[in-house]
């Protein structure tokens, strides 16, 4: 398993006016009242510890009496806006219960419980520094894989609603000990297609704390599917094994179970059947796709250095000359959208190792 190493510190991509204007027209540049910067005036801060007493990494933090108001009432409209209409009668019924503070990882981001005092349910969104790889990453997300994504983008400052599930590196070591052979068997068939979709879209560092299980209850059995949480890390670094989660020492009890699970044929199967999916969601949305992938191709979201390494990679995987002449990560990720695209109709795994 190969020795990754990844920036420990990703420049912020400042979000440029051509992908505020796609943001703006599919409704996710909306006007919100609060900055992520507001949230930086906390007068103090607790740890906050799990249920066994293991710091978290993050913290609650608190602000001063004056402020407090001011602040908690502008997150209440954030979640209005981001869970319904921006309609404000439901405010008095809500309860701005936590607000945690991460200074681990790149983003920084605070998280914000909120809760409906009526009946107690409550949800978390994330407000983060707007960065445009976080963006693209969050859009490729909502429209190649199978899930949709809700968050907004207001001038720098970006909100993010929560994904639920188990934290893959809690689910791996709690809870994939006391799962039966079906169940192993279809988590390693999800972990196959969630490695193939992650390559070919470009989003890197997706170890085990970066995406969770979401278990489903179906009948007289439970359904499980992986789903990425971070995407922070959307087609940025140049090793070209940063996109496949297999190859993080963090998943290797992931890769011995569909190691131990499947032969060859079957892992070629399950990725064919991801291209397939991935294929049919880029015609469904084509014109949208190309928008984006167009703001994303004149953007700049990494370094030189970066690209020359992972369009040299990609080429010794697919041989096609074509991405060599790629001159930025958004032309990569095209140009791997097009490969896919054009090798639908005679899929060979050999294809794409």
């Amino acid at each position: 398993m190969d020795d990754l190493i990844i920036s420990k510190k990703k420049p912020s991509f400042p979000i440029k006016p051509k992908l505020h204007e796609y943001l703006s027209e599919y409704n996710r540049n909306i006007k919100i009242p609060i900055f992520y910067d507001d949230l930086l005036r906390f007068q103090g801060s607790i740890v906050v510890y799990d249920k066994e007493d293991n710091d978290t990494l993050w913290i609650r933090v608190y602000y001063n009496e004056f402020e407090r108001q001011e602040i908690e009432l502008s997150l209440k409209k954030v979640y209005t806006i981001l869970h319904s209409d921006g309609n404000e009668n439901t405010i008095p019924f809500l309860s701005v219960d936590a607000i945690d503070f991460c200074t681990f990882g790149n983003s920084k981001p605070f998280r914000i419980k909120i809760r409906n005092i009526l009946n107690d349910n409550f949800t978390y969104f994330y407000i983060k520094t707007a960065d445009a790889s976080r963006v693209y990453g969050l859009e490729l997300e909502h429209m190649l894989s199978p899930y949709n994504l809700n968050f907004l983008v207001y001038k720098d400052t970006l909100i993010e609603e929560h994904i639920a599930g188990i934290p893959g590196d809690e689910f791996i070591k709690n809870f994939l000990p006391k799962c039966d052979k079906s169940e192993k068997s279809q988590i390693a068939k999800e972990f196959v297609k969630f490695n193939e979709r992650c390559m070919i879209r470009l989003l890197g560092d997706m170890r085990s704390y970066n995406y969770v299980i979401v278990p489903t209850h179906d009948f007289d059995h439970v359904v499980y599917k992986i789903r990425a949480i971070d995407f922070d890390q959307q087609s940025y670094e140049g090793k070209f094994n940063v996109y496949r989660p297999q190859f993080f020492k963090e998943n290797l009890k992931m890769v011995e179970l569909v190691s131990e699970t499947f032969q060859k044929l079957s892992i070629d199967q399950y990725k064919i059947e991801e291209r397939s999916i991935l294929v049919k969601r880029l015609k469904s949305f084509h014109g949208r796709i190309d928008e984006l992938v167009d703001c994303m191709v004149n953007d700049v979201i990494s370094k030189t250095a970066n690209i020359d390494l992972l369009k040299g990679k990609i080429f010794e995987y697919t041989l096609d000359a074509e991405f060599m002449e790629c001159q930025s990560m958004g032309q990569i990720l095209k140009k791997s959208l097009e490969f896919l695209t054009q090798n639908y109709e005679n899929i060979n795994p050999a294809n794409f190792r």
